[in-house]
This record gives structure tokens, sequence and C-alpha cells, in this order.
């Protein structure tokens, strides 16, 4: 077994990779009947270093596609609100086509009625991401403690696994922690190959990564490891996934960290919520809390998030498992898919601060 080696001192404690998306959000009326919606600027990968900034006050960074238009210039002005340093790959809008930052469509359903969410990803400018994009060599030696992608960037086009691959290889190279997480989207990866493609790819970029995030079914569907029917069991039971964690260390022994959310959706404002962690041959087991979601976009980045600053910051393991399990919990009480909260609150949640936690 072998713990995460991070580094100290570094300009940058942490640098995701990864496309940005608006989302356009009505509320809790249906799409198809919106007149009127906000605006979030999100993305898997962006959102944990826009978490990690403006809650956790770490120095963060993304490398993502930027395009000079005016929908650009929403996402540049949230990621400077954010406090996070942009390395941008900049495209050049044709006034018409494109290339464009992809489009989300996603309203919060309520109660009994589900949230519905779908996209416009034509001609997206993150899909067009390629090795060569990024100077890797120069970012890296000015120092990165962490380095992060995930997998709905990875299944955009042929060219966007590469250059996470690219990005892992420079990372590994300079000391810096890789991280990955599998958000494992068989519709995406059908639209470039196939479902045994992305395996494939996810495969690749397992083998470079020291942690890995991702639930029973990422991790089947993803990684190919076997394991139990993910809809016939409960979703809170972490038995079966860390049953499949030999499996997963067997076939990449490079991996340190693998971790996930248990969620019980019981209508779409109720929700059941823990989270595991396997880290050195060790289990961790958040307690459950009884979630009243306003919006669970986001949630799963919330907790990632709250995990990498507690390794980070040195904690022990069920700490930094708490730190996340309550700052994914608090990101569901906001709207949009960023964090609103401070880091007090987040301490105090994860220290068992609320009515609400059943041990």
């Amino acid at each position: 077994m072998a713990k995460l080696n991070i580094k100290q001192d570094a300009a940058l404690d942490f640098l995701s990779l990864g496309a940005l998306v608006h989302r356009l959000d009505p509320g809790t009326v249906p799409f198809r009947k919106a007149r009127s919606f906000d605006i979030h600027v999100s993305g898997g990968e962006y959102n944990c270093a826009a978490n990690l900034s403006d809650c956790f006050g770490l120095k963060t960074g993304v490398a993502t596609a930027m395009v000079d238009y005016p929908v650009g210039e929403i996402v540049q002005r949230a990621i400077r609100e954010m406090g996070v340093k942009p390395y941008f790959k900049w495209f050049e809008h044709d006034g018409v086509r494109g290339p464009n930052i992809a489009t989300v469509y996603s309203d919060r359903g309520h109660g009994v009625r589900a949230p519905v969410v779908f996209y416009n990803r034509a001609n997206e400018a993150g899909a067009m991401l390629k090795p060569g994009d990024f100077e890797w060599d120069k970012i890296f030696a000015e120092g990165v403690r962490w380095f992060h992608s995930g997998g709905i960037f990875a299944a955009l086009s042929p060219t966007t696994s590469e250059l996470i691959v690219e990005g892992m290889q420079a990372a590994q190279a300079a000391g810096t922690i890789t991280s990955f997480d599998l958000n494992y989207r068989a519709k995406l990866w059908k639209t470039i190959g196939s479902e045994e493609k992305g395996q494939e790819m996810c495969r690749r970029i397992a083998s470079h990564c020291d942690v890995l995030v991702g639930n029973e079914e990422d991790l089947q569907k993803g990684l190919g490891i076997k394991g139990q029917d993910v809809e016939k069991k409960s979703k809170l039971d972490p038995d079966s996934f860390f049953g499949m964690i030999e499996g997963v260390i067997e076939k990449f022994p490079n991996v340190k960290l693998v971790a996930t959310t248990l969620r019980e959706v019981e209508s779409t404002n109720r929700h059941q919520w823990a989270a595991v962690v396997w880290y050195d041959g060790q289990r961790y087991v958040s307690p459950t809390m009884q979630l009243d979601v306003v919006c669970r976009i986001g949630g799963g980045d919330g907790f990632a998030s709250g995990l990498f600053y507690g390794m980070l910051a040195g904690k022990d393991p069920e700490t930094a498992l708490k730190l996340g399990w309550a700052h994914g919990a608090l990101l569901t009480t906001f709207t949009g898919d960023v964090t609103m909260a401070k880091l007090p609150e987040v301490e105090a949640l994860a220290s068992g601060g609320s009515a609400r936690v059943q041990r």
C-alpha cells in the first residue's frame, strides 16, 4: 500500500483540465414552459477548482477552451469571481455557427417530478482541445500540488482523452498528485465511438492516476471492474463498493485513494446522503444525512472538492471524507453548480453540527 505524497510548496494548490459550460436554469418550471432562466457557469472539473478557491481558500487554476464571444465573457467573469487562474486555449467565433461554449438546459423538477437535463454540445470548443494546446512543462515547472480531470471531458472527442493523458504524464513527471472523476456517461462515449472505446480510454487515464472518484457503475462501466448489479441493491450500502476496490487496485496498482458518494433518492427534494473512501488499505464511511435538496447538480463535485481539500491540508482520511461529505451536502442547498458555502459552515457540519445527522 502507499500514501499520497503531496508537495508542500507550489504556485498552485490545484489545477483542473476540462470544458466549461453555461447552464440555463428555469428553476422548478419545466423547461418546455420556461419564459426566463438563470445562467450558471459550470463544468465538472472546473467546479472543483472554483469550490477549492472560493470556499476552502486554495490557489487554483483551470485549463480550458475559451471563445471570443459574449457567452465566453460570461464564463470568464464567473472564473474571475471564483478566484480561479485561467489557462485558456482561445477559439475565434465565426458569428454564426461557433465554435461554442456548450449549453446545458436543466429544470429542477420538484417532489415526485424528476429534474430534466439535456444538452447542446454541437461545435463545442472544449471538444476541439488536443495534445499540445497547453504548455504543461511551463505550468508544472511553476509548481502544482494536485492535477484533476474527469470522464465527461474525456468523452467529448477522440482528442480530449489524449490531452488528459498528456496532462497526467506531465503532472506525474513533476511529482504532482493526479486525480480523475470517472463520471461515466455511455451516451457521450457513443457519440465518438462506443462504450468499449470509452472503457479503453478511461483505463488508460486511470493508469496515470493516484486518486479515483467514482461509484460502482463508474467502476464497472468505465474501468471494467466486476461488481454486483447496481440496480438491485441499496444505494447506501458501502460493502459492494469496497468489494470492488480489490479489482481496482489489482488492475491499477498506482491508485492510492478511491472515493464516492452514496445517494438514495426518495424524491427530487429528499435524499439520503453518505460517502466512502478507501485509502492505503483502510475503509472509511461517513454518517448518513437526510438532505432537503434545492438543486442536486454539483453535489458530487462538492464532495470531491472537500475531500481533496482535506488531503491537501494534511487532514487524516476520516476528517477529509467528512469535509467532502459535508461540503457536498451544503452544495445541494444552493442554486447553481459551484459553492456558496464558507469553510466554518463546512467544518461545523463535518463535525456533527446538524440536527439531521443520523449516527
